[in-house]
């Protein structure tokens, strides 16, 4: 196992190749324009601060009011070890999101996964929706987040009626 010290070594060598603080720079723009863009063309949804993250993964809540009204939101997240964007519906607290995994446990949900109980867990149900993006095209893959997103709010207001 590495010490701490080696770690940090490695972290401080990868740093003076500068080519982490560029990408980190441009994902958090990214994020922070598509966060934006959202708040623009949805001002009837919540939407929470951007969550930087430790590089594991950056998100924002961008939650319709009667996602709200049950105490759920969605999260936008770009998962950085995976390099990919995902949706998660999620609850205001473990509670809410544990009664949330056994009410929609029954119902068929094959194109999404179903979160479990698990320390650590922060979501009821994930969705990949841009597996590789392409950032040289930042409004075509914020239009891509979007209509995704949209549809994945559309599908969990079905399974929740």
């Amino acid at each position: 196992m590495d010490s701490l010290n080696r770690q940090i070594n490695e972290y401080i060598l990868q740093l003076k190749k500068g080519h982490i603080q560029k990408a980190y720079k441009g994902i958090m723009s990214f994020m922070s324009s598509l966060k934006s863009h959202l708040e623009n063309k949805y001002p009837e949804y919540i939407i929470g601060n951007l969550y930087f993250g430790y590089l594991d993964m950056t998100y924002f809540a961008f939650t319709p009011t009667f996602l709200k009204q049950k105490k759920l939101k969605i999260a936008i997240v770009f998962l950085h070890e995976q390099g990919r964007f995902e949706v998660w519906l999620g609850g205001s607290n473990r509670k809410i999101q544990a009664e949330y995994i056994e009410r929609i446990s029954h119902k068929k949900i094959d194109k999404y996964k179903l979160s479990k109980i698990f320390p650590g867990v922060d979501s009821i149900i994930e969705s990949v929706i841009i597996e590789k993006p392409d950032f040289n095209y930042p409004e075509e893959l914020k239009l891509q987040i979007e209509c995704k997103t949209i549809e994945f709010i559309k599908d969990i207001n079905s399974m929740l009626d």
